[in-house]
């Protein structure tokens, strides 16, 4: 079990890094298959993929489970590599699992998948299970990474199963992803009350190119919150964003019961970009609204994180961050991000944790609809990059970062400073 407190000494701060571990199994016409694990040989690779943790010095490392693997059948569950992986990052490397139970990907057999009527109870069963099985080993959990962009991937835009488009499928899939959650978080507590549950979503900032849009940006600013006014139980009658809701499908019954269950943010997990999660609105040369990603210096970071906090007064990890780049453009970023934590947190605000994500290459998403092989969609944005292959055997290279964020790890009083509380 983890030894990690929560407490304002440098010490009791939260060092992380993660494994992309998007699952998105379901193949069609022009959709492949996109499970990271499996396109980066974690699967296979996983003691050489996870000593880099060690190597690093970081404490925590955020690490998923692929629910479709798992349970390949409903109620069925096969254990076998979890029972291998798990162990050896507590026991062997001494490592704290933040561990994704949904990242993404439903089962093969959970036909319709988001949108199944039994999903909210078939996640929080497969959750359970997990937890009941691992409950010695692991403390922190995610019921489901980043609900905001699964609804837009899986029910705005149609490019993940089950393919829904149009605002009515986005609050659809959201309306399943929370009460999902709820049934998941009720489960784990009544397992075990001593585990802590990070929620994490994506986190970003609406900006409007002109004066007129300006009131888009809002909107689009308060939808960014939606996730998290949901489980709080603050989405009723007066919220400002109950008439879009209805006028997307849902229904006042359905939002007044999502409200009656509420949930408090034990931790409030923040993935942030600094080359996506600043959006412009403007409109284009045919008079249609578009977004475009601007601040690629993250300059709204520290703002960002105190609207959240003032809105929800809970402590915040950032879950995610890194920056897309040369080595020189992601080490800075390192060295500002991590400055603008010590300056929020000597202004209390109870920012936990630090996340650089992920670790090593990962596959780009377009990799699903794409045609060219794997290796032409990685994405460097991690501590490693990959070296060579050799007989399938993956090499890795550090970069400049390692020793880098060493040094932040064995400095905490001078990286992040105490906690002004």
């Amino acid at each position: 079990m983890s030894d990690l407190v929560f407490g304002p000494e440098p010490r009791h701060f939260i060092w992380a890094t993660g494994i992309e571990d998007t699952f998105v199994p379901q193949t069609k016409a022009g959709h492949r298959a996109l499970d990271e694990y499996a396109l980066m040989g974690h699967y296979e690779q996983w003691r050489t993929d996870l000593s880099l943790v060690k190597e690093t010095g970081i404490s925590a490392v955020r690490w998923g489970i692929p629910w479709y693997r798992v349970e390949p059948a409903k109620g069925e569950f096969d254990w076998s590599w979890t029972d291998q992986v798990i162990p050896y990052l507590v026991h062997d490397l001494k490592v704290t699992p933040i561990v994704d139970l949904m990242h993404y990907g439903c089962p093969f057999w959970l036909q319709n998948e988001f949108a199944n009527e039994a999903y909210p109870r078939a996640v929080a069963d497969y959750a359970a299970a997990f937890a009941d099985r691992y409950k010695h080993l692991v403390r922190f959990l995610t019921p489901l990474n980043e609900p905001l962009v699964n609804a837009l991937m899986c029910g705005k835009r149609g490019q993940w199963p089950p393919y829904l488009k149009e605002d009515s499928g986005y609050v659809r899939i959201l309306l399943q992803i929370v009460r999902g959650v709820l049934n998941t978080v009720e489960g784990l507590k009544q397992i075990d009350p001593g585990f802590i549950i990070v929620q994490v979503e994506a986190t970003g900032l609406s900006r409007a190119i002109r004066h007129d849009l300006e009131p888009l940006a809002i909107e689009q600013q308060r939808r960014g919150y939606l996730y998290y006014d949901l489980i709080t139980g603050s989405v009723k009658p007066a919220h400002p964003l109950y008439g879009w809701l209805l006028s997307c499908g849902a229904t006042a019954s359905e939002l007044e019961e999502i409200a009656a269950r509420r949930i408090p943010i034990e931790i409030l997990g923040m993935n942030f970009y600094p080359q996506w999660s600043t959006q412009q609105i403007y409109m284009n040369r045919r008079g249609r609204l578009c977004f475009r990603p601007i601040e690629h210096d993250g300059a709204g970071f520290i703002s960002l994180i105190e609207d959240y906090y003032e809105r929800y007064r809970t402590p915040i990890m950032i879950t995610e961050t890194s920056a897309f780049g040369s080595d020189e453009v992601r080490s800075r970023w390192l060295s500002e991000s991590v400055a603008a934590v010590k300056s929020l947190r000597s202004r209390g605000v109870p920012i936990v944790g630090f996340t650089w994500f992920p670790l090593f290459t990962m596959v780009d998403w377009r990799y699903r609809l794409g045609r060219r092989s794997v290796e032409n969609y990685y994405i460097d944005l991690g501590l490693y990059k990959i070296k060579s292959s050799v007989n399938g055997q993956r090499r890795w290279a550090k970069t400049v970062l390692v020793d880098q964020l060493k040094g932040y790890i064995r400095n905490p009083e001078q990286t992040v400073g105490r906690m002004n509380l």
